[in-house]
């Protein structure tokens, strides 16, 4: 009878919200995103990151980052199948699971395969942004993937860039990727050689899938900046070792980076969070010449925030 009562006299629940993946691809931009990208950095220095879960189907991978920040409760879980090639679907794909602060209910399910691609290289331009040199001009990417051309979008609009040059393992698939460069930004790009690209570079941004170092450190110049975008999991690498001794390095999570990011490979270091850089409680770049690094792993609050800006937006359309 007590139960009873209390069920009757609790408010009703408001239904939870969906986004479809075409709803919040028609949603986003670079805009949306990089904002989005400052707030989740701006909260990982007060919020919660909890561990991440990864999880093997067969060839298949998926992963859970959860977190919560203020009114901002949820999940991430990103997935990755390779064989979706073979029936025209997404390779990756991602869904962000709101949860009502107060109840713990579900209030929102955002699907987000192309947000998540803006968020991630959201996360990159923010650090540029915060650690390359003001007169940065020439990029250079690493890695063909479909993330690599929303990395460049993004960098490309916080620094001045007057040349990119890509570099990747196929050809054709690096002829591809400068084409559709020059087409979304206007911008010269060339294929090019891994040791002659890396060396004429003010950034590298690497973003794919590699076990190993993908350049000798000894050809990255003073003052570059590296956004490092591939590593989210044991054993995933970029980056060699050897130029960690001459480089300041950043983060988006410390412990979350040495265990499943770039950092797992270097040593007992404690790489610098860029929240803290962003609030002031620790020094980005200090001179011209530093060489920094970034590592991105990605974390829930990314999404969370990315989540809560979209339905924003989507509400306030509803509206117009």
């Amino acid at each position: 009878m007590t139960d009873t009562v209390f069920r009757a006299n609790r408010p009703p629940a408001a239904a939870p919200v969906l986004l479809t993946e075409s709803e919040s691809a028609s949603l986003i931009d670079e805009e949306l995103a990089l904002l989005a990208a400052r707030e989740a950095f701006l909260a990982s220095t007060t919020g919660t990151a909890f561990p991440v879960v990864i999880g093997q189907v067969s060839a298949n991978r998926f992963t859970l980052k959860s977190g919560t920040a203020g009114d901002l409760v949820g999940v991430k879980v990103g997935s990755f199948w390779p064989g979706n090639d073979k029936i025209g679907a997404p390779r990756h794909n991602s869904t962000i699971v709101l949860l009502d602060p107060a109840t713990g209910r579900l209030a929102a399910v955002v699907e987000a395969g192309t947000a998540n691609a803006y968020r991630t290289a959201a996360a990159d331009a923010l650090a540029v942004d915060t650690l390359a040199r003001p007169d940065a001009r020439t990029l250079t990417v690493v890695g063909t993937g479909n993330q690599a051309l929303y990395e460049v979008r993004a960098v490309t609009r916080v620094r001045p860039i007057e040349q990119v040059f890509v570099v990747g393992r196929r050809a054709a698939a690096a002829r591809d990727l400068t084409r559709d460069i020059n087409a979304y930004t206007g911008l010269p790009a060339e294929p090019a050689e891994t040791r002659v690209a890396v060396a004429a570079a003010d950034i590298v941004v690497t973003a794919t899938t590699a076990r190993g170092p993908l350049f000798d450190a000894g050809w990255i110049a003073p003052g570059t900046h590296i956004s490092a975008m591939g590593a989210d999991g044991p054993g995933k690498q970029e980056l060699p070792p050897e130029l960690y001794d001459r480089a300041r390095l950043f983060c988006d999570l410390s412990d979350q980076s040495r265990t499943i990011g770039e950092f797992q490979h270097a040593g007992p270091v404690v790489p610098t969070p860029l929240g803290a850089v962003l609030t002031g409680a620790a020094e980005g770049r200090r001179l011209p010449g530093d060489i920094t690094v970034f590592d991105s792993s990605g974390f829930a609050l990314q999404d969370l925030t990315l989540a809560a800006a979209l339905l924003r937006r989507h509400n306030t359309q509803e509206f117009l």
